[in-house]
């Protein structure tokens, strides 16, 4: 990967002091260890009147896979070949933004204390990226730069080959941006905007980029007409941190307007005090439907067939009404973590005798599971392939056969209401389908129909008019004739 900024000068003001104010001598080539590779940093030219700071970054494609542990595209290919072969070495990406900040720390900062002077000054810079990967195309290289001050931005498409033109071009630009500005803003807008075209990153995001990205974009995001998709792409479409940045976002283009601090205006509340109305989660709107239901069924013992890490075993043992409640889910290491979750080995003896996990696969008939009031299968279904939802069908409606039955499935309709969700993608890796409500109803009333049971479908969430609730549950209840036959 690679990056020059370069800037011209006088004699009174030669364009050498671009070393000072990055912090790097123009007569040395220096190298830096980063966590993917090494980071160079030297000057192809410096006199007064005109210096150019290189940065090449080479990245040990052995250590982008070890370390991204198969996530993200420089770690998780079609193939295994694809891991090291790819275009990670050499695309400007949040690889090139990370080496920013462990090299031109200082001047990231905008510090500079032999020239403060100067720091604080904007400056004729030219900026040049030969790959820079841009999903969006040029114009919307050109709808993030141009906005920030730069009075030239050159984005040029990077033919796929260019010995076959009528192959078109490929998703990298040469960037090349002009203007004046001070090296300190010029820096942060790379930072940030370099993994936004790019739209990917090499970490984890954690909640502590929310924290980076609004340090780096102190004085231009706030205001800047790309700002939510700036935001949303940075922190890799995470819905609940993008909301976070953006409410804070909202706080300082306030503070700005008024020319108060942000403190000054976010200060509606007492800190001794929480009045704040916090949306409730899907997955506790989706526990406390599944509740509602077996209260209305009159279950006492319940089956949780998927159960996971133990939520919904969790919230089950709060209600004495259910008397016997047994967990089952295929994967040993999640039910440690829900025995961890339920405390069992300080559990109580009375407690610990309506509480049981067990080791077992839906997809199986299981003796255990037979003579119980009611079984949940809650977000479980859809992470079975379609082939073997008849094997589940028949483990659980005909063979334990329960008086009732609860299933919940996502809404593939409400996908488009998620912000933060890809067009076509589904809500999680693991799951193999989504249906729609008609698909969910047409499967729910076969099974019911197969089966000797009844069924009624209930939205859980909010109902969309348009594109209904993001989950949906079926009730199966075993009709009158099946339960006086059982």
């Amino acid at each position: 990967m690679f990056l020059t900024i370069s800037t011209t000068g006088t004699v009174e003001r030669p364009a050498t002091d671009l070393g000072y104010l990055l912090h790097k001598h123009p007569d040395k080539a220096q190298a830096f260890s980063t966590s993917h590779g090494t980071a160079h940093v030297f000057y192809p030219e410096a006199s007064a009147e005109r210096c150019t700071a290189a940065l090449l970054l080479e990245v040990d494609p052995v250590a982008l896979v070890r370390r991204g542990k198969g996530k993200g595209r420089g770690g998780a290919p079609d193939s295994a070949l694809a891991q090291y072969v790819n275009d990670r070495p050499y695309a400007a990406s949040s690889l090139l933004a990370v080496a920013l900040t462990t090299v031109f720390k200082s001047a990231l900062r905008g510090v500079c204390a032999a020239l403060p002077g100067r720091a604080e000054a904007p400056m004729p810079l030219r900026v040049e990226v030969p790959a820079l990967p841009a999903r969006g195309g040029a114009e919307l290289v050109r709808a993030l730069f141009g906005p920030l001050g730069w009075s030239t931005v050159e984005a040029e498409p990077v033919a796929l080959d260019a010995q076959f033109p009528e192959w078109g071009d490929s998703r990298y630009v040469q960037l090349v941006l002009e203007g004046e500005l001070r090296l300190a803003d010029a820096l942060r807008q790379l930072y940030v905007l370099l993994p936004v075209l790019d739209d990917a990153k090499h970490y984890w995001v954690a909640p502590d980029e929310v924290d980076k990205l609004l340090r780096a974009g102190e004085g231009w995001l706030a205001d800047h007409p790309e700002q939510k998709l700036i935001t949303s792409r940075y922190l890799s479409r995470r819905w609940g941190l993008t909301r976070r940045a953006m409410e804070r976002l909202e706080l300082v283009r306030l503070a700005e307007a008024d020319d108060l601090d942000v403190e000054d205006v976010d200060n509606a509340v007492d800190e001794t005090t929480d009045t704040e109305e916090r949306p409730v989660p899907l997955a506790e709107q989706r526990r406390a439907a599944v509740l509602e239901a077996l209260h209305t069924a009159g279950a006492s013992r319940v089956l949780d067939l998927g159960c996971g890490q133990g939520q919904l075993v969790q919230a089950l043992l709060k209600d004495t009404r259910f008397t016997e409640i047994v967990g089952v889910d295929v994967s040993v290491r999640a039910l440690t973590v829900a025995g961890r979750r339920l405390k069992l080995d300080r559990m109580g003896e009375r407690q610990a005798s309506r509480v049981k996990l067990m080791q077992g696969s839906l997809t199986y008939t299981d003796k255990r599971l037979t003579g119980y009031d009611a079984a949940v299968l809650s977000e479980v279904i859809e992470h079975l392939d379609l082939p073997r939802l008849p094997a589940l069908e028949y483990a659980v409606f005909g063979s334990a056969r329960p008086r009732t039955v609860l299933v919940t499935t996502p809404n593939v309709e409400y996908n488009v209401r998620w912000e933060s969700l890809p067009a076509g993608h589904v809500r999680h890796g693991d799951h193999r389908f989504e249906w729609t409500r008609q698909e969910f109803r047409t499967w729910a009333e076969g099974v019911a129909e197969r089966h000797g049971y009844g069924v009624r479908l209930v939205p859980v969430g909010p109902d969309d008019p348009e594109v209904g609730p993001p989950t949906q549950m079926a009730v199966f209840e075993i009709t009158e004739k099946e339960a006086k036959a059982a």
